[in-house]
C-alpha cells in the first residue's frame, strides 16, 4: 500500500499482505477465515477488517465469491510487477548480486525504521530471532532469511523496493549456503542480525542503515569478492 498518512485499514491491509507474501500464510488461491476469526486475530473491528479486504481486492490482491467467501486471488501479479521477473530468473554472479544488495538494502533498513507499523517492526524482529536460532541449531534457514530480508523491504513502504526482493534472494539464497560452511561468516550474521534488529527495534534509521551495510560488506569479504 502507498506511503502517507496511513488509515488503520490500510495498515491491516499491508499486515494480510505480509501474511500472503512474506509469512505464507495463506497461498494463491487460498480461502481467508472468517470474519470473526480474521478480525480477533489481527484484533481489529470487522468493519475495519471490511475495508482492509476491499483495499486488498481493489488491488487484485484477493477476490470476494458471493456466498462462498474471500479468497487470495490466483495470479502471479503479486511478485511480478515492473517487468522485474526476467531479471529474478536470469544468471547473475555473486559479486553482481551483492552489489545491489550493498546498494539498495542499507537504505530499506534506514527507511523501514522510520516507517514500520509496529506489526511489521514484530514481524521483523520475530524472522530475525527465528533465524538466529536456527543457525544455531544448524538447521536450513533459507526461506527464514528470505522473509527477514523482504519483511524489512515491506516496512519501507516502498513498492518498487519489494519488487527487487526476488532478484536479491538469489543473492541471499547463495549466501546462506556458502555461509553456512564458514564458521566466522556464520558469527558475523549472528552479530550482525542482531545489530539490525537492536537498531530497527529502537527505530534509529541511521544506526539500522549502517549495521546492514556492515552486514552485506562482512558477506562480501567472507566471500573473498573483490571491493573495488
Amino acid at each position: 500500500m502507498a506511503r502517507g498518512r496511513r488509515s488503520l485499514a490500510e495498515n491491516v491491509a499491508d499486515n494480510i499482505l505480509a501474511m500472503i507474501t512474506i509469512d505464507k500464510k495463506f497461498a494463491l488461491g487460498d480461502k481467508l477465515p472468517n470474519e470473526n476469526e480474521l478480525s480477533a486475530e489481527l484484533q481489529v473491528s470487522r468493519t475495519t477488517l471490511r475495508e482492509a479486504i476491499r483495499i486488498l481486492t481493489a488491488h487484485n490482491v484477493l477476490e470476494i465469491q458471493r456466498g462462498k467467501g474471500t479468497y487470495v486471488k490466483n495470479n502471479q501479479e503479486l511478485n511480478e510487477e515492473f517487468g522485474l521477473e526476467e531479471l529474478s530468473t536470469s544468471q547473475m554472479d555473486v559479486k553482481d548480486l551483492y552489489e545491489m544488495r550493498l546498494i539498495f538494502e542499507p537504505q530499506s533498513a534506514y527507511y523501514a525504521a522510520k516507517r514500520a507499523t509496529d506489526k511489521e517492526l514484530e514481524r521483523i524482529l520475530y524472522y530475525g530471532r527465528l533465524e538466529e536460532e536456527l543457525i544455531l541449531r544448524k538447521e536450513d534457514r533459507t526461506e527464514v532469511e528470505q522473509a527477514f530480508h523482504k519483511s524489512i523491504a515491506k516496512a519501507t513502504h516502498n513498492e518498487f523496493m519489494n519488487q527487487l526482493m526476488p532478484i536479491l534472494y538469489q543473492a541471499i539464497d547463495k549466501g546462506v549456503l556458502l555461509s553456512d560452511t564458514n564458521e566466522e561468516m556464520l558469527q558475523n550474521t549472528l552479530n550482525d542480525h542482531r545489530m539490525i534488529m537492536e537498531f530497527l527495534a529502537t527505530r534509529d534509521a541511521e544506526g539500522a542503515r549502517t549495521a546492514m551495510k556492515l552486514h552485506i560488506i562482512h558477506a562480501i569479504r567472507g566471500f573473498g569478492i573483490t571491493e573495488e
